[in-house]
């Protein structure tokens, strides 16, 4: 029995070798990338590519009406179905506003590879906190209930909004330190602070705003805490309601932070840590490196 067994030895010595050449084959084949991280979704980007109009996804929309919380609002997702799941993004509008005016952001940012839901508020006139309520709401209706809650992974969500309708977004994100990202455009939080913010926050601000002037929003952007990932985009030359027209300085920013906290994508992290690119920007401040 003795010998047989050291007779199987080298056999077995050649049989695991083998296992071990074709092992390493199949992992080389495989993008490390990848492999390493399952959330990353679309081809490498590049500043043409955060910049287009339109993403390397086809999109659709669907309509969803007043109720369960909101007031409704339009859903652009990815119609790819071999990607898996995308990372998603509930957008509010600001003081009498409605989402049309900044309707824009639903296909450019869907089309890089998110779930977005532009939201309608139940009042025009809502608060801060109101709007902060009706996107946590908007977020749970889109998980839970929506016609493409399939689509969406529910571990990966953010908030964003304009002037009242952002600092709904931040006050979301005080509420909900689970959410991946916060992004506020022109933010008016009536609080003046986020010093128990957890979420990774991009604010931006405008230079020529006189409704949410950038010394308001840096002495806010100040309060966050240090452990907090964080950034501060001044643009150039523009108004409180800059975000209301289709802006290339706003989409190539948006789109990295989304993809570097929803995605834990590391390869957009070039755009922002530094931005190289600085037209139409006349500060920046940053955490970086973000991750």
């Amino acid at each position: 029995m003795q010998q047989h067994n050291r007779a199987r030895k080298p056999l077995l010595r050649k049989i695991f070798a083998a296992i071990t050449v074709v092992l390493g084959v199949l992992t080389a084949a495989t993008p490390a990338s990848a492999a390493a991280n399952p959330y990353q979704r679309g081809p490498d980007p590049t500043p043409a590519s955060i910049a287009a109009t339109i993403g390397p996804f086809a999109t659709a929309s669907v309509t969803v009406a007043r109720g369960n919380g909101f007031g409704g609002g339009v859903i652009y997702y990815p119609t790819a179905t071999n990607e898996g799941t995308f990372g998603a993004i509930a957008i509010s509008p600001g003081l009498n506003g409605t989402w049309p005016g900044i309707a824009w952001l639903g296909p450019r940012l869907a089309s890089q590879g998110f779930v977005v839901f532009g939201i309608e508020t139940n009042n025009l006139n809502d608060s801060p906190t109101s709007r902060g309520t009706q996107l946590l709401a908007a977020l749970d209706y889109l998980t839970r209930s929506s016609s493409v809650r399939n689509r969406v992974d529910a571990s990966r969500l953010a908030v964003a909004g304009h002037s009242m309708g952002s600092g709904g977004a931040l006050d979301a994100a005080l509420r909900r330190p689970a959410l991946k990202a916060a992004i506020g455009n022109a933010p008016h939080l009536p609080s003046g602070s986020l010093s128990n913010d957890r979420v990774p926050t991009l604010i931006y601000a405008m230079q020529n705003d006189t409704l949410v002037p950038p010394s308001r929003l840096t002495t806010l952007y100040n309060t966050i805490p240090t452990t907090v990932e964080r950034a501060y985009i001044e643009v150039a030359g523009a108004g409180h309601n800059y975000i209301g027209q289709p802006s290339t300085n706003l989409a190539r920013t948006m789109i990295p932070w989304l993809k570097i906290f929803l995605d834990n994508d590391t390869r957009f992290s070039q755009f922002l840590c530094p931005l190289n690119n600085q037209n139409g920007i006349s500060q920046y401040r940053n955490s970086c490196p973000l991750i």
